[in-house]
């Protein structure tokens, strides 16, 4: 699939425009249009749906070790310092950046490809790029070339495209052989220093320092803090889960790629409390469940990945970590893109809200605090965040299974797997190249366009009645606009299921047509059955 095509149809047809287009845009900020709104709130209502207010508490479904209760909330945005503190936010949360001294761009360490050149096959140094290998070696000329080999001494150089490593990963005595991205001199790029990725904001009227908070980076840590309200509020046991989804915010160095990496987003998430004894059968019960929703949903498998993380991959808290990844159309062949993580852990967020004991009196202190080992050593609540089994008298500190979605980058790829062209009649039963976005009913932003095939003799009374009818139910379409061709050209762009067009047999027996998208099958079925026609279908 051509990605530029995809960019080009979500702005025509409203699916997604870049943030403030009209003075120039912002990096890594995206708008919603009327369509994109209403793909990305259904994906985002299928989830609550499937995972939380669907659930039924008392059965225990196909692969789990229990049966469970699933819960929900929605925590603000702004939260107290010291939850980041304690999280491991405020010291961990970083990327390695590196500036260019001589173009004055600025990157992120790991996303700066490295290829190497070679003399005689010995590697003399590299060559750098921000772009995909493929879409680099288009890029490459005789000019170019000459460009390299006057570095190089003037001896006859060769570039190395189809190997490249990372510029974090290349030794600092070999950095000075590199050319930057946009350099024309080697030795320009800086060495790499941590970037902290959250967002700082300043909360009251007097604006010093000691007011500093953060817009979230996650989620997740609201859960944790709420731990404790949600189990006396609500009377769940464990095994239970509490779902969240909004709004979070990383001040990524190099946001790239349409929207799969942003610096707003918003992100469905499920921390899922356990016994210890069990929370590895649960951490492989959430890891399948998760990758069968977007199967189900219509992702192709083909596409998708479950890929457990390496040891050395291991975030600080995990002790296992698989990635839901999907086959993004702008990554090169056999790469994939993080959809969705399942990580297992362990008791770590509740256990580090716990520790310590914070002086409500005082200022959270976010220095640095290093424990014997070294490490950043982080200063919990002090309050008590265990569980009691009120059947077992069993007291303890659940682990936590968090699958973690990106409601964006579900988006992303639900677009992408929808976006096809295909050949279809006109209405003049000549083929022409359509394009189509084979949405699935439950996630497709319009489900049912209502058309009269002519704007006359009735037909658009009975058109609007159907049109009236629909919407109580859901999101229809009215358009008597053009060639009736024509008309479904538009929502065969822009996905919808199913059209209905009132013609002159309605006016006779009170049948219309009811066209399918993908197999364009048209099927006559009585107006009065209408709504319970559809009911099967978009389910």
């Amino acid at each position: 699939m051509d990605m530029e095509k995809l960019v080009s149809l979500c702005k025509r047809r409203g699916f997604l425009f870049q943030s403030s287009e009209i003075y120039g845009g912002l990096n890594g900020f995206w708008d919603y249009g009327p369509l994109g709104v209403e793909l990305k709130r259904n994906i985002k209502d299928a989830w609550w749906r499937d995972m939380v207010s669907g659930h039924d508490d008392l059965v225990t479904l196909p692969g789990a070790p229990a049966a469970y209760e699933m819960v929900g909330l929605d925590c603000s945005i702004i939260m107290h310092p010291q939850v980041w503190k304690v999280s491991g936010h405020y010291d961990l949360f970083v990327d390695k950046m590196v500036d260019c001294k001589e173009s004055k761009g600025r990157y992120r360490a790991d996303h700066i490809r490295c290829f190497p050149v070679q003399i005689d096959g010995q590697t003399v140094g590299w060559v750098s790029s921000m772009k995909e290998p493929e879409e680099f070696a288009k890029g490459l000329s005789n000019t170019f070339d000459k460009k390299v080999s006057k570095l190089f001494g003037g001896k006859e150089t060769k570039i190395v495209v189809d190997s490249h490593v990372s510029y974090s990963t290349i030794s600092v005595p070999d950095r000075v052989k590199v050319l930057g991205p946009d350099a024309s001199e080697l030795n320009t790029l800086t060495e790499p220093r941590d970037f902290n990725l959250m967002f700082k904001t300043i909360v009251g009227a007097l604006g010093t320092e000691e007011d500093a908070a953060f817009l979230r980076p996650e989620t997740a840590q609201g859960i944790f803090v709420n731990f404790k309200n949600v189990c006396d509020s609500t009377r769940v046991r464990v095994p239970f889960g509490i779902a969240q989804s909004g709004k979070s915010f990383r001040n990524e160095i190099t946001p790239k790629n349409f929207t799969f990496r942003s610096r707003e987003f918003e992100q469905m998430e499920i921390e899922f409390f356990c016994h210890p004894s069990t929370s590895r059968k649960w951490y492989e019960y959430w890891r399948d469940r998760r990758m069968k929703w977007y199967t189900d949903l219509g992702l192709s498998s083909e596409r998708l990945q479950l890929r457990e993380h390496h040891q050395d991959e291991l975030s600080h808290y995990s002790t296992g970590t698989a990635d839901i990844e999907y086959a993004f159309p702008f990554l090169p062949a056999g790469e994939y893109g993080e959809l969705e993580g399942v990580a297992h852990r362990g008791d770590f967020d509740l256990r580090s809200h716990m520790e310590g004991k914070l002086d409500p009196d005082s200022k959270p202190d976010l220095k640095v605090q290093l424990g014997p080992d070294g490490k950043p050593k982080w200063r919990g609540s002090g309050k008590d965040l265990t569980y009691r089994d009120e059947l077992t008298n069993e007291r303890f500190t659940p682990h936590v299974i968090e699958p973690s979605a990106g409601a964006d980058r579900a988006t992303l790829a639900f677009l992408c797997e929808a976006y096809h062209e295909d050949e279809a009649p006109d209405e003049n039963g000549k083929l022409q190249t359509r394009v189509v976005m084979k949405f699935h009913p439950r996630i497709a932003p319009i489900k049912v366009a209502i058309f009269p095939l002519v704007k006359k003799e009735g037909m658009p009374e009975i058109a609007q009645d159907i049109y009236r009818k629909l919407k109580k139910r859901w999101n229809v379409f009215y358009d008597e606009k053009g060639a009736v061709g024509r008309r479904y050209r538009r929502q065969d762009e822009v996905g919808t299921p199913f059209c209905i067009t009132v013609d002159g047999q309605t006016l006779q027996d009170g049948t219309v047509t009811v066209r399918d998208r993908d197999s364009l099958e048209q099927k006559r079925v009585h107006q009065d059955q209408l709504v319970a026609e559809l009911e099967t279908r978009l389910s």
